[in-house]
């Protein structure tokens, strides 16, 4: 069976093996990146390709005739035409789970980065404000604690239960918001309602059309005056500036986004330009530890392997 992985790079810093995913296969071939114009050449002849964030459209799909399985390098589907792949009889998989702690780790950190204000502390400590200091300790700028807060969850699945587990230990109540464009359910509360009410709110969802600008200015405008915002989802569930301009007022407390709309952000981005001692932006990496990411390998493998054997795993 002849297979490719389209973008390694996305996945491998040389730090990982990849040898038990190439053993599935008896022709084999991998790529750091692949660009847009080299994708029909490169799929040519393929029967299992595997991609992290290379877009296949319909259109590519139809060129590659030979292909018999899509395996996704990531939860996330939508860099895959999935319809046409339904279409072409295209059997298309992801993986799931591979990265919880990964991320949950990520979400408190920044979480308590931004309550403890460590970066601002250490940047008094590198320009000698300690030995100065009339006392024999800082109290500037002020520190808070988790335990006692409310942190509103939207998307409680595998990653959104992952961190009220941890949220839990700290010390934190949890509230969960109704997923916008799903069916009601028990105990989730709408959106707008759970806003005024948490003190951190941490969005889970995938990116879909219900999901889009998820949180924009009136949904801001909602929060509780100093509440923080962290995002290890997708990008485009916030409206990038209208979160600047509430950072910059005042508004809210703080935000940790480990995305943006566009990825990486060639053209720029006001977030990363502002400078703000409350926000931090960190290159989607809250999923990346070497052990998730080699998980992810172990995942990629048995894909392969059950559909080799004629099984469905994982299929989307």
């Amino acid at each position: 069976m002849k297979g490719i992985l389209l973008d390694r790079g996305s996945l491998d810093a040389g730090d990982l093996d990849l040898s038990t995913l190439e053993a599935c296969f008896s022709h084999w071939r991998s790529y750091p990146e692949t660009h847009p114009e080299e994708l029909a050449g490169r799929l040519a002849g393929a029967e299992v390709v595997i991609s992290n964030k290379v877009r296949l459209d319909g259109t590519r799909l139809r060129q590659a005739r030979q292909l018999r399985l899509i395996c996704i390098a990531a939860t996330g589907t939508n860099n895959v035409d999935l319809e046409a792949a339904r279409e072409l009889g295209i059997a298309v998989c992801n993986v799931l789970a591979y990265a919880t702690p990964s991320v949950v780790e990520h979400v408190f950190t920044q979480l308590l980065a931004l309550v403890r204000h460590s970066r601002e502390y250490d940047a008094r400590m590198r320009r000698q404000d300690w030995p100065r200091a009339a006392h024999f300790c800082l109290l500037e700028p002020t520190i808070h604690e988790l335990a006692g807060k409310t942190l509103g969850i939207v998307g409680y699945g595998e990653l959104g239960q992952g961190v009220a587990r941890v949220a839990e230990a700290f010390g934190m109540e949890i509230l969960l918001a109704q997923r916008p464009g799903g069916a009601p359910q028990a105990g989730r509360i709408p959106l707008m309602e759970l806003l005024p009410r948490v003190d951190v709110l941490s969005l889970h969802c995938p990116l879909t059309e219900q999901t889009r600008n998820l949180i924009g200015q009136a949904q801001l405008a909602a929060m509780k005056p100093g509440a923080i915002l962290i995002n290890t989802a997708r990008g485009g569930m916030v409206d990038e500036t209208a979160l600047l301009q509430a950072l910059e007022g005042g508004r809210l407390g703080g935000a940790a986004l480990d995305v943006l709309g566009e990825e990486p952000p060639r053209s720029g981005n006001p977030l990363l330009e502002a400078g703000l001692p409350n926000l931090i932006v960190t290159p989607h990496i809250a999923w990346a530890s070497v052990e998730a990411r080699q998980r992810l390998v172990a995942e990629l493998v048995a894909n392969v392997r059950a559909f080799q054997r004629g099984e469905a795993r994982n299929r989307v």
